[in-house]
């Protein structure tokens, strides 16, 4: 699996629809004049953007728990391999035995080729369980890692005041922005600060 492409991904998305639900104007304090130049409205709205690439490659908690998801991910790979590997050598040792008709029954052969069969399912059952593991584990790492950020991101508006803050993922969301606008290392900064490692 490719957990940090897929990690970034769902972190990204659900951080881009936090910020259109939570950090647009209330609709009730709009003091639109029509009279208004849209040109001056427009450089006074405060607006910012975060790279979110950047903010998960560099934000510690992110990093962490990456980590440990990727180590249950290869803990989880070395014993379906293992007992893969201890299978095959069990079927390797089957065929050998049948061609030297070294069973002394077709029924002894028939049961050992069951057992086999049924190692194969359990091996199987063993590999979808352990594969659903790691995606609810990896659907609880994206939740709190977007709890994290979002309930950062309330706090630290409180003080900006921002109007928008804008998510920019891979270069998709925002095409063109003068850099003043990202703020993307002060709120790494800050978060990075904030955590505090178990």
């Amino acid at each position: 699996m490719k957990i940090n492409h897929i990690v970034k991904t769902t972190v990204a998305a659900s951080f881009v629809l936090f910020l259109t639900t939570q950090c647009t104007p209330d609709k009730g304090t709009s003091n639109v004049n029509p009279s208004v130049n849209s040109e001056a409205s427009a450089t006074d709205l405060a607006i910012a953007y975060i790279n979110i690439d950047s903010l998960l490659t560099n934000y510690n908690y992110a990093k962490d728990l990456n980590e440990a998801l990727l180590r249950k991910q290869e803990n989880a790979r070395v014993s379906i391999t293992e007992k893969g590997k201890a299978l095959e050598r069990e079927v390797a040792d089957f065929q050998r035995k049948l061609q030297s008709n070294a069973f002394l029954s077709e029924q002894r052969a028939q049961q050992e080729a069951q057992r086999l069969q049924k190692q194969e399912a359990e091996l199987n059952e063993l590999n979808n369980r352990l594969t659903n593991e790691l995606m609810m584990e990896q659907q609880k790492m994206n939740s709190q890692l977007n709890d994290s950020i979002h309930e950062f991101l309330k706090e630290y508006n409180a003080q900006k005041k921002y109007e928008f803050i804008f998510s920019n993922t891979m270069g998709d969301n925002i095409l063109i922005a003068n850099p003043k606008y990202d703020i993307t290392q002060e709120v790494l900064e800050l978060l990075n600060k904030r955590y505090q490692p178990k």
